[in-house]
């Protein structure tokens, strides 16, 4: 109808029962979509209880309210996540105990390029403790061999991060907090009881039994129903829907079962390629200790989807975890070309230019994150460090200040640490001293404050006290050589060559190419000889 001259036609109403006063007489179904579609979820769930109190069989409704679950349990599980106690115990995929140098993530090559572990430190499984934190850069995998010969134990994955402050990594960990959450008693019970579905009724509607898959994946953690509806479903589409058989994919991963998992992305990328199949079937071959395999596949998907910066990002990962920093910083350079914005490539390009002993340029970059809008501890440290090496005194104190009031107890220790590290660059070791105490006091493990406490002890003539710090840092970071050092020269001028050539010892199963350490062992070698 057209409406009457100097009217406005009014919204028709569906009915008494369907209209919704508390918003104008809008309705329910709509505003609910509405919700859905501006993400504000909450809402759009409260709108589909009520209408689903009044009609449970409303199929639209049910759908939206599905979906606005499923989307604000939501997590990005195309990232690597870290691998922890549980991955040691209850992983059944084997990989070889031995491989060659440069083949896998555990045993980077003995060629590296970049700055060595005397410039910027690592672990011995060869893994920089500096730089841009993502998931999969913690310590290393437990039952993995690391650079010295040894094996990461269980007793340190267990210790976590922060021995005494933080909880192990296990496996899983950020999808089973966010489904208990989830799964918290709602009035009138859960919105689906997943083990009462006639999954084979779902499988036949596809579009509920998508919105369904996802809510068994995202909401619930429940895998292994997942698993089952979608392997019924990819039965009824003739095994020809790839989106059916990236979902299996997904389940078969969270199961565990990881070749499972790597047939289904392979076949759905088979009949489509798509950017979230190409970062998973990647995030398998890198679970399976197979760095080539995903490079390989990151670089299939950067020519398929030109401009991905994923890909790119991907490839420059495995790079930096393999040691090979060249070819790492060209790639996140042409991720840069693609995304000037993209926060990872800048800060680790930073980070490789102050390892480069080029503080000015690395400056720049972190300037560049500060004008994004990036306001972090970790940030203003780094900057104060550049200021520091660039001879910009005077910005260094203020950027370290700036830096602690953002910090809290989980990175105010590294602040403090820094902070005395300046005190002893321009002289005024007494403020050098009271800085590390602080940063123990923050944190009782930190073992860079032991090993420079030792030092600051050393040169004052306490001889012991100096040992006991030594001691300390050595058994909090048994992946750094400087604490053996120091150690050991200690002593050596005391004239304990036994204890000396032990540490030298150990000195060198975590940095072989210490030349000190080399003269150090050598000169003990000489002192056996003539005794």
């Amino acid at each position: 109808r057209v409406a009457a001259s100097g009217a406005m036609a009014s919204i028709p109403r569906i009915g008494e029962d369907d209209a919704y006063d508390e918003n104008d007489g809008l309705h329910p179904v709509w505003l609910a979509s509405n919700y859905l579609r501006r993400r504000k979820y909450d809402e759009c769930i409260a709108i589909c209880t009520d209408i689903l109190a009044k009609n449970p069989y409303d199929q639209a409704v049910w759908y939206l309210k599905c979906r606005a679950l499923t989307l604000k349990n939501w997590i990005d599980d195309t990232e690597v996540e870290e691998e922890g106690v549980a991955d040691l115990l209850l992983d059944e995929n084997a990989t070889a105990q031995t491989p060659r140098p440069g083949t896998s993530l555990a045993r980077p090559g003995t060629s590296r390029s970049g700055p060595d572990a005397g410039v910027r430190p690592t672990t011995r499984g060869g893994r920089p403790v500096t730089g841009f934190a993502r998931p999969g850069t913690g310590a290393g995998r437990p039952g993995t061999k690391s650079k010295g010969g040894g094996d990461v134990s269980v007793e340190s994955a267990l210790r976590g991060g922060r021995p005494g402050t933080s909880r192990p990594v296990t496996s899983g960990g950020r999808a089973v907090r966010v489904g208990t959450a989830s799964m918290l008693a709602a009035p009138g019970g859960p919105f689906v009881d997943l083990e009462k579905l006639d999954l084979r009724k779902y499988a036949a509607r596809p579009a509920l039994a998508r919105a369904l898959c996802d809510y068994m994946l995202y909401h619930d953690r429940n895998p292994r129903l997942a698993a089952e509806l979608c392997s019924l479903a990819t039965v009824r589409a003739q095994f020809k829907d790839w989106w059916w058989k990236e979902r299996l994919g997904k389940s078969y991963y969270q199961l565990g079962l990881l070749r499972d998992a790597e047939k289904q992305f392979k076949s759905s990328l088979n009949d489509c390629e798509t950017v979230s199949a190409t970062l998973a079937l990647a995030k398998v071959h890198i679970r399976h200790d197979q760095p080539f395999a995903a490079v390989a596949v990151y670089e299939k998907g950067a020519s398929s989807f030109p401009g991905e910066t994923s890909m790119l990002l991907g490839q420059a990962r495995i790079c930096d975890a393999l040691g090979e920093q060249d070819e790492g910083v060209e790639l996140y350079k042409q991720t840069l070309r693609w995304d000037a914005a993209n926060v990872e490539a800048v800060a680790c390009l930073a980070s490789h230019h102050f390892y480069s002993d080029q503080p000015e340029m690395a400056l720049r970059h972190y300037r560049r994150l500060l004008q994004m809008g990036v306001n972090s501890t970790e940030l203003w440290n780094n900057v104060g460090l550049c200021c520091f090496f660039a001879s910009q005194y005077d910005m260094t104190l203020h950027c370290f200040d700036r830096a602690l009031r953002l910090a809290t107890d989980d990175n105010m220790a590294d602040v403090w640490f820094n902070v005395g590290h300046v005190a002893v660059g321009v002289g005024d070791l007494d403020m050098a001293h009271q800085a590390f105490e602080i940063a123990l006091g923050v944190e009782s493990t930190h073992a860079e404050s032991f090993n420079n406490l030792g030092v600051l002890e050393s040169r004052k003539g306490n001889v012991e006290s100096a040992r006991a710090n030594f001691a300390a840092a050595a058994a909090n970071a048994e992946w750094a050589h400087e604490p053996f050092y120091n150690h050991a020269l200690v002593a050596f001028r005391l004239g304990d060559f036994q204890e000396a050539f032990e540490r030298v010892e150990k000195a060198l199963e975590a940095f072989p190419e210490h030349a000190e350490s080399l003269e150090l062992r050598k000169q003990l070698v000489k002192q056996f000889t003539v005794l």
